[in-house]
């Protein structure tokens, strides 16, 4: 009897341990997010004040455009660290839409003409892609939130039930 009291406190203490574990790699996890955000904000700032500087001179179509989608990376990208530190997960959305821009900002930079018709294909077919996860994402969504709505709605049928005193067995019918 002695014995299995203390299996089971060593369990539960290895239990605690692992815990403790992952809750200081979380915040370890947390500290390298937070340097992340803070150097992709310094890396933001000098950017822009290049786009800035760079407006002076005889403005290049191309590189202006380049700089302003790459800043426009970078902000999402940012965004998609600071929903992390949030809510400890990462945004696909989020991630789907940087590498859209991305994509397309390097198409931008080159130039449509100037890429083979292969690439083009194959740039084509990774926007339809992400544009189906995209697609997927909203359609998932829109389910799951469906299904939460049906679940608050049968919560409350449920306690209206049992107020009534209602069996709540729901393969019962009643004639």
């Amino acid at each position: 009897m002695r014995r299995g009291a203390e299996s089971q406190h060593s369990q539960s203490g290895e239990w605690f341990k692992r815990e403790r574990i992952v809750q200081n790699l979380e915040i370890i996890q947390n500290l390298i997010v937070v340097v992340l955000s803070m150097a992709l904000f310094c890396v933001m700032v000098i950017r822009l004040g290049d786009l800035f500087v760079s407006l002076l001179v005889p403005i290049k179509f191309q590189d202006v455009t380049s700089d302003i989608l790459f800043l426009l990376i970078l902000i999402e990208i940012f965004r998609l660290l600071i929903i992390y530190l949030q809510e400890q997960r990462i945004s696909v959305g989020v991630a789907v839409e940087v590498s859209i821009v991305s994509v397309l900002r390097e198409v931008i930079i080159r130039g449509a003409l100037e890429i083979p018709w292969q690439q083009i294909l194959a740039v084509c077919a990774f926007l339809l892609v992400l544009g189906g996860l995209l697609l997927t994402r909203a359609w998932m969504a829109r389910i799951f939130n469906t299904i939460e709505t049906e679940k608050t709605r049968l919560g409350v049928d449920e306690q209206v039930l049992k107020e009534d005193n209602v069996p709540l067995d729901m393969n019962c019918s009643i004639h």
